[in-house]
């Protein structure tokens, strides 16, 4: 088989979808990707992890996120095709010969994600970009397999993609930029299921105003204030979804979980190797593609499960108790440099209480820069968004609009310190006499400003 080849068209097939109402199916290169097992797992993985715990809608996948992303992106390339169809090499316009490579792309980016993502990668040093661009190019995979029956090379060509290598910018940035099929599909899909608005947006305005161009992607001038409604959405939804107080709560208890059983398993491994086989390779660190691949979200929870009842730590016990029941830690706003010695007092507080404060406390920060112009220098340089005038002249987004200008380059966020909820509220009665002088601590220092509002 051929790029050529396999870009020819089959009978159309479809996925019904609460976002997008179809995602239409129509090379079967595609179909056959969606069917492999790599592809299949992602099912079995939710795209909003702990979120789900502060917004129990969120129940979709990074199943359905791949399948919306695609989605977008074939319906973007069937409008470039219909509306700048390149006419000689070079001219800037949309070249078709590129629409299998992006949407085996747009389809397969975030293939490499493991079980509740990011907390995962912290413990284990994982990273599912890497893992993602080893899905694609191992000859273990069924995608891979799948990709090399159109040429020995076209794995590489759809890992270029991913890494950013490719040589169309186009294409590129259709997957990855400021504004990409994949945070437009994000944006909407976490919205919707998380019951909220804060990330809707005139996707259709947006899709419309979009121009290919030499340099990558471009968006009509008039089209301004719909591209503002997005940055302003996606800002949004990172304060309001993303940073959730809540979830990230959520998120420390599953990670300081993971980090109980690593260090039990060092002390001893016998209990785990019957109980959790398939986390074996991750605490020996000397996992494999297969063992990551092995892994989901049902997997650790059926572990966290028997953790729960069946292990004699009180601190995994506990720690799985929580998790499994939603017993979220609660959290202070601090300030880094302002508040170290509160800090140390707070946790000094809670070591008096007999809790491990390297399992019952953690620090997280949790910032996005809702949108920059392009700094060539920067570890990670964004693309910046482009806007295009009647002459043919092009202003970058900030430059044009003020309400995106108050955003450019503004990281937002806060910094917070977890403790377990019941040292704020008081709930252990066995020691409510212990609690009162941490409870009096807390909120002195929250009324004197010396630690911020409590959640």
């Amino acid at each position: 088989m051929s790029i050529a080849s396999a870009s020819q068209r089959i009978p159309e097939k479809v996925f019904r979808d609460p976002v997008h109402d179809y995602v239409y199916v129509q090379h079967q290169l595609i179909l056959d990707l969606i069917n492999t097992k790599e592809m299949q797992r992602l099912r079995r993985i939710k795209q909003l992890g702990a979120s789900i715990f502060t917004f129990h809608g969120a129940e979709h996948s990074r199943f359905s996120h791949s399948l919306g992303v695609y989605e977008i992106t074939r319906r973007i390339v069937d409008k470039f095709y219909r509306s700048y169809p390149s006419q000689e090499p070079g001219d800037g316009l949309w070249d078709d010969k590129e629409r299998i490579v992006v949407l085996c792309a747009a389809l397969l980016h975030d293939i490499g994600h493991g079980p509740f993502s990011h907390t995962f990668e912290k413990i284990f040093a994982t990273d599912h970009e890497a893992l993602t661009q080893a899905i694609i190019t191992s000859p273990e995979t069924e995608v891979n397999q799948v990709l090399r029956q159109v040429s020995p090379e076209f794995p590489e060509m759809i890992d270029s993609v991913i890494n950013k290598t490719y040589p169309n910018p186009q294409v590129v940035q259709l997957i990855s930029s400021q504004i990409d099929a994949d945070r437009m599909d994000y944006l909407v899909r976490d919205s919707y299921f998380t019951g909220t608005n804060y990330g809707n947006f005139d996707l259709t305005r947006i899709l419309r105003v979009m121009h290919p161009y030499k340099d990558g992607i471009v968006f009509d001038y008039a089209g301004m204030h719909a591209v503002e409604d997005y940055v302003t959405s996606r800002y949004q939804m990172y304060m309001q979804i993303y940073f959730h107080p809540v979830s990230r709560g959520m998120e420390m208890i599953l990670n300081r979980l993971m980090q109980r059983a690593a260090d039990l398993y060092q002390d001893d491994s016998i209990y785990f190797d019957p109980q959790s086989p398939f986390l074996i390779p991750f605490f020996e660190k000397n996992w494999t593609l297969n063992d990551y691949l092995n892994l989901d979200d049902g997997v650790l929870q059926c572990y966290f499960a028997q953790w729960l009842v069946q292990n004699p730590d009180a601190i995994l016990s506990d720690l799985a108790d929580r998790f499994l029941n939603r017993k979220p830690f609660k959290s202070v706003t601090f300030d880094k440099e302002k508040d170290q010695a509160n800090l140390a007092k707070l946790l000094t507080l809670i070591e008096e209480l007999g809790y491990d404060t390297h399992y019952y406390t953690a620090l997280n920060s949790s910032f996005d820069l809702p949108y920059d112009f392009y700094r060539p220098n920067a570890e990670k340089p964004r693309t910046q968004i482009e806007l295009l005038e009647k002459d043919g002249t092009m202003v970058e987004l900030s430059q044009a609009s003020s309400l995106v200008q108050a955003f450019t380059g503004k990281p937002r966020g806060d910094q917070r310190i977890y403790f377990p909820n019941e040292l704020y509220y008081g709930k252990n009665h066995d020691h409510i006499s212990l609690f009162e002088p941490l409870l009096d601590n807390i909120h002195d220092m929250t009324r004197t400003g010396k630690l911020r509002a409590l959640d």
